[in-house]
């Protein structure tokens, strides 16, 4: 495991390596001057006799503060550079992390949860960040920071240099008992941010449905439990901290004092001169920070691998649905014809297909009703149309091309599906209209309006066509979001058009209508899934699914001559018409 995050960590940092390098080198000449700084006050000190000429000591003054300067300026070159690197690894991990989701089906970022998907493309990315900006910057000094500055302090006193180190092995005990847990509570405290980002997210959608059934206090109490529960993760991990930490810059001290007492006897016996020991007193400073800083470095490095994992899990996880490899051109010219031939399609994990051996055909131009009791597969039928669900091959045919070999991006542009819930995004009505094609102008943006029989709506909104929606739409009527929906798919002009149960919010005099302008204005073919069999009854064709399967097939009227499963839905619609009229 620890060589696979040392690949990735390498993987991140190759397009980046010659920065790194010239980082490093900094940091070189960075500890270079920290060894000649004490070695020059070393010198001066053990120079220094009666007589001395303070000019000299003045210019050896002069030199440590020009040397000091210096390595100041190339510590903060270093940093620059180091850190740039995190930054920029950042960004582009956010764009991948952006763009691999939006390759990933709908369901599956459903059952992921947005508030996880979030929490791995912001807090996760920015913990990569510091492990290769700060961890990576830190873990590097300390290794130069004691390769160049113990061989100093070993020649100018082994027994005292290694008595003053001898205290620092016990850092690594007091990490490797805390680093595990601190990796562990890490990983905890993340997982419970997500679940308080699906939380907060979820109730910030649903915040209608909250306050219609009076769930403010509901709510409140869920957030305030999973809130409790993500405190008590913030505390146990900064307990192990606030224990860590101190005992490393403690262990650190200790080792100075020890330095300063050994040092003094041996200084008093003539053994040791003052300016030895001032440089082993300015040598063991140096190792201080470096050495406190372990600590925060280390765990730094353990939440960054806990992340990296968490990132990569999400980056390597393959969309269910992809182009093929060797894809063919759409079929021309494009009409909307559509073939099914034994067309099964099976959801993973579900115990049945949600349909199973269907065949029909579609014609160019034809309105083809789709109905069925609830669960028979009629959604999943749309969303097959579109490939939004996977299609198996050589079963369903889009003007006579295997849909599986054609470009996503093709495909969609030849079908337009509108959902019953229609998203809407918040922005103006004209850029929610005009989503499927950025450039429509405006004329085309209200003759789309005008199709899906929203133009006298938009007349009475005081913005009119710059009106804000509102997150999901929630400024608009049912009614409305639904309408917008499809004229953004009119605005499109794709050859098949599929509305899963779109026009359910819509009276049925504008439904009608908008049927109407479709089929006469625009000449494509339409599939209507709808659970209003007045609406089908008005198609060309209707098809009739039951339990994933294609039972009936015809016109309204010679359906209902017959025993099946339409007559039996059209009976029960019959009689709740009559009971609404009573």
């Amino acid at each position: 495991m620890s060589a696979l995050r040392l690949d990735l960590i390498g993987r991140y940092l190759r397009p980046h390596r010659r920065t790194v390098l010239v980082g490093a080198g900094a940091l070189v000449v960075v500890n270079l001057l920290g060894v000649a700084i004490p070695l020059v006050v070393r010198q001066t000190i053990n120079a220094l006799k009666p007589g001395f000429v303070l000019g000299d000591v003045l210019g050896v003054a002069g030199l440590i503060i020009v040397m000091a300067t210096v390595m100041g300026a190339t510590r903060l070159y270093s940093r620059m550079l180091v850190f740039g690197v995190g930054r920029q690894v950042e960004a582009s991990l956010k764009e991948r992390i952006f763009d691999h989701v939006l390759t990933q089906d709908p369901g599956w970022v459903q059952t992921t949860g947005s508030g996880e998907v979030i929490s791995r493309a912001t807090s996760d990315v920015e913990n990569i960040r510091r492990l290769l900006g700060f961890a990576l910057l830190s873990l590097t000094n300390t290794v130069l920071a004691y390769a160049l500055t113990l061989p100093a302090m070993l020649a100018i006193d082994p027994l005292l240099s290694l008595a003053a180190v001898s205290l620092y092995p016990g850092m690594l005990m007091v990490v490797r008992l805390f680093g595990g847990r601190m990796m562990k509570q890490q990983r905890r405290q993340q997982e419970v941010l997500a679940n308080l980002s699906d939380l907060v997210q979820e109730d910030l959608s649903g915040i209608g449905a909250i306050k219609i059934y009076g769930q403010e206090a509901t709510e409140e109490k869920a957030f305030a439990d999973l809130n409790k529960v993500y405190l008590d993760a913030q505390l146990s991990l900064a307990r192990t901290r606030s224990t860590l930490f101190p005992l490393l810059e403690g262990i650190a001290s200790l080792s100075l004092l020890l330095l300063l007492a050994l040092g003094s006897g041996q200084l008093e016996s003539g053994r040791l001169s003052i300016g030895d020991l001032v440089a082993l007193i300015l040598f063991v400073e140096r190792l201080v920070f470096p050495t406190a800083l372990l600590g925060f470095t280390l765990n730094t490095f353990q939440t960054g691998q806990v992340s990296l994992e968490r990132v990569e899990a999400l980056l390597s996880h393959p969309p269910a649905i992809v182009s093929p490899a060797d894809p063919l051109p759409p079929g021309r010219p494009a009409l909307g014809a559509v073939v099914a031939r034994g067309l099964t399609v099976r959801y993973p994990g579900a115990e049945r297909p949600a349909l199973e051996n269907l065949s029909f055909e579609i014609r160019p131009g034809e309105l083809v009703a789709v109905v069925g009791p609830v669960g028979c597969g009629k959604t999943t039928l749309a969303r097959a149309l579109g490939r939004m669900v996977e299609v198996p091959a050589d079963q369903l045919f889009l003007d006579g091309v295997d849909v599986t070999r054609l470009q996503l991006g093709d495909l969609r542009r030849q079908v337009a599906l509108v959902p019953q819930e229609g998203y809407l995004f918040t922005a103006s009505l004209a850029d929610n209209l005009r989503y499927g094609d950025p450039e429509a102008g405006m004329e085309r943006v209200e003759e789309a309006a005008r199709q899906a029989r929203l133009e006298g709506d938009i007349k009475g909104f005081p913005d009119g066509y710059r009106t804000l929606v509102g997150e999901r739409g929630i400024t608009l009527s049912g009614g409305q979001r639904q309408r917008t929906a499809l004229g953004r798919a009119l605005l499109v002009e794709a050859p098949l058009l599929v509305l899963d149960d779109a026009l359910a919010s819509v009276d049925n005099t504008t439904a009608a209508g908008i049927l109407r302008s479709v089929r006469e204005e625009q000449r494509r073919t339409v599939v209507m899934i709808s659970h209003q069999l007045s609406a089908a009854a008005a198609c060309d064709r209707i098809l009739v699914l039951e339990a994933g399967h294609l039972v009936q097939e015809g016109h309204h009227n010679d359906l209902l001559q017959q025993e099946g499963t339409y007559r039996r839905l059209w009976d029960r619609e019959e009689a709740v018409r009559q009971l609404q009229a009573a």
